[in-house]
């Protein structure tokens, strides 16, 4: 499963009144791991920048005067999550702002249930909170340390190690490769598949030894099962 762990910072709060996003930040994950693939982009939002929002991210107007607007990285950030399902701390909010970006140049909106969001996986697993992107990297043991800003790149990392830690813990991340379901009699069995198998950890003329002595032990033996050793 493709993923892009994303987030934003802005101008403001509501796009509806003419808020602008300045920053994109994304990471790719592919089956829960990073793929080392991103995307970050600053962006002119075409208008001034209020002061509470720059106290939030630092992006001053001065900054971003030289950046591409919108309409110059728009077909940048869609090739880059096209397909993927979006991970992003208060989904509503960023997606907000997104699909009124697209909409202003005619692009189609991203579908709201193309987005998990880990505020609502958050607020499931740790009710009562709090359960801000600092309180979730204190809780895990994430090291935020440099995250003195908001900042759109920054935080999709971050975001990245807590939707781990949300959905299941570090573990899940050892899952290296494709998984094999097969159904038994009244069980499910999934089975870790890889694509080069592991070398052998004896020496032939260990597995000589062992193979003779299976054979010493008689015809209902269940060594043979895992050898495959001809009935007698």
């Amino acid at each position: 499963m493709r993923e892009i762990v994303l987030d934003t910072e802005t101008t403001g709060l509501d796009p509806a009144t003419g808020d602008r996003i300045v920053e994109i930040g994304g990471v790719e994950l592919l089956n829960h791991i990073p793929t080392g693939r991103s995307l970050h982009l600053y962006i002119n939002p075409e208008r001034d920048m209020p002061l509470e929002a720059f106290n939030v991210h630092g992006l001053s107007s001065e900054f971003l005067a030289d950046k591409p607007v919108f309409a110059d990285i728009a077909d940048e950030f869609i090739e880059f999550v096209e397909g993927a399902r979006l991970v992003i701390h208060n989904a509503s909010f960023d997606m907000a702002f997104l699909n009124a970006e697209l909409s202003r140049l005619g692009k189609p909106k991203i579908p709201y249930d193309r987005a998990l969001d880990t505020l609502f996986l958050a607020r499931r697993r740790n009710p009562g909170g709090p359960n801000s992107l600092d309180a979730l990297c204190a809780r895990y043991g994430i090291d935020n340390s440099r995250r003195e800003k908001h900042g759109a790149l920054l935080d999709a990392e971050l975001l990245a190690e807590v939707y781990i830690e949300l959905i299941g813990g570090r573990q899940a991340m050892l899952t290296l490769v494709e998984t094999d379901t097969r159904t038994g009699a009244g069980s499910t069995v999934r089975i870790t598949v890889r694509p080069t198998p592991l070398a052998p950890l004896i020496t032939v003329e260990e597995r000589t030894a062992w193979t003779a002595f299976v054979a010493t032990i008689g015809p209902s033996a269940i060594w043979r099962k895992y050898r495959e050793l001809p009935e007698e």
